[in-house]
Formats: C-alpha cells, sequence, structure tokens
C-alpha cells in the first residue's frame, strides 16, 4: 500500500463527520431519546448533519457493527431492539464468560493492570458525581472490558467488547429507572476480590454484580417513539 493510500483510510477512519453521527445517535440511544424500532431515515439524517449519504451509510454501518443499529436489507436502517430472550441470553454468555475471566486474573494479575482497572473506577465515579449518565453507562461497559484486556487474549477482548456494548443498549432501552447502571461500588468489590487472590469469591462478587444489573431490568416495558430525529439530534450546544 503506498504512503498515500494509507493516509487516505485513516483518514476514512476517522472522518469527524461520520463520528460525530456516531456519536450522536449512540448518545440519543443510550439518553433513551431514541426508542427502539425507530427509523434512521438516511435522508433525514443528510438533512440534520449537513453531510450526503454516503457518510451518513458508513455512520449507520459502524453503529450496526455496534449492535446499536439494525441495518434491514432494502427497509433501511433502526434503533436496534433486543428482545427478552436475547437479553437473557446476553446476561447468561457474560456470566459463564466473565466468571472465568475473574477466576484467573485472581490466580495471578500484575500491578500495572491493577493500576489501569483502579484509574477507569475515578473516571466512573467522575461521571457519577457530574451526573453523566451517558459515559457513565460506557464506562461502566468499558470496565468489564478492561478487565479482558488484562489476559492479553484479542480474541476474548473482542467477545467481551460486543456482549458489553449490547448489554449497554439493553440497560439503556429497558432500564427501570434511570439510575440503573452498574452499582456504585461493585467494580471495586471486584478489584479488591482479584488482588486478594480468592478466585472463589472474585467470581462470586463478578456474578452477584451481573445478575444486580440484569434484575434491575424491566424487559416487558413499552418504549416510546419519537420520530422527530432532527430534533432529538440536533446539537444541544
Amino acid at each position: 500500500m503506498t504512503r498515500d493510500a494509507s493516509q487516505k483510510l485513516e483518514t476514512m477512519h476517522t472522518d469527524p463527520d461520520e463520528q460525530m453521527i456516531v456519536d450522536r445517535i449512540y448518545s440519543a440511544v443510550m439518553e433513551q431519546k431514541l426508542a427502539p424500532r425507530t427509523k434512521l431515515s438516511e435522508a433525514a439524517l443528510c438533512e440534520t448533519f449537513g453531510v450526503g449519504r454516503m457518510r451518513v451509510r458508513r455512520a449507520l454501518l459502524l453503529l450496526g457493527s455496534q449492535g446499536i443499529v439494525d441495518l434491514q436489507s432494502n427497509r433501511g436502517a433502526y434503533v436496534a431492539c433486543p428482545s427478552a430472550d436475547e437479553a437473557r441470553e446476553v446476561f447468561a454468555a457474560r456470566l459463564m464468560i466473565e466468571t472465568g475471566i475473574v477466576r484467573e486474573l485472581a490466580c495471578g494479575i500484575g500491578d500495572e493492570a491493577v493500576d489501569v482497572l483502579r484509574l477507569h473506577l475515578d473516571k466512573e465515579n467522575a461521571a457519577r458525581q457530574q451526573d453523566d449518565r451517558t459515559e457513565l453507562i460506557r464506562l461502566s461497559g468499558a470496565f468489564h472490558v478492561e478487565l479482558a484486556k488484562c489476559h492479553k487474549n484479542a480474541v476474548l477482548t473482542r467477545v467481551i467488547r460486543e456482549l458489553v456494548t449490547r448489554t449497554s443498549l439493553i440497560v439503556a432501552l429497558f432500564g427501570a429507572s434511570r439510575s440503573t447502571t452498574c452499582p456504585d461500588d461493585e467494580h471495586e468489590l471486584i478489584i479488591d476480590a482479584i488482588v486478594s487472590g480468592d478466585a472463589q469469591a472474585a467470581e462470586d462478587t463478578i456474578r452477584h454484580h451481573i445478575l444486580h444489573v440484569q434484575n434491575g431490568l424491566d424487559l416487558e416495558r413499552t418504549q416510546r417513539t419519537e420520530p422527530d430525529l432532527a430534533k432529538i439530534l440536533s446539537s444541544r450546544d
């Protein structure tokens, strides 16, 4: 690949207009302003953001890869709407995988990895103090990705990242209250259990934690629909 071609690809992946669209739609979903099954019209998005269809399509593709948007052939893009059964399957998968992760970490985790996890807790606490729900949901999920990263296994990290993204969507859409995120002190308890070297305590702590989040959901709740994309996605500055 030539240097010019490499620079072009890098620009495509970091296009600020596309990232703006992704961030705005993601935030609107996390803040429950865009209900599940809401149609994301390409024409409406182009008009709202003042960009062409290619940028909108690439942004929707990225959101689709993250499980935030469903791309339906010949029908367009819609805000994803996991069913109750899909939500339960996501949590079941996380229980099976993440209990194994913390058991192994409890058998030996480096000081550097612990420092990374504790620094992440500081960011969560800052978001909580600022009442930034969108950022707190993101950081709460990212904590579990950081746990997976401690194994230095790219495949495992990728699986956890996908499950966490789907969980974030489920929590944003079906949280029984706006406070439904990872509970305040449970991430710290997980780290403490891992550092103590007690594998069973680490497994029990993260199992309780994941079930706590799952039990805070109302998977049968009816979601409102707001068709005015321009009003929802326009700049809040």
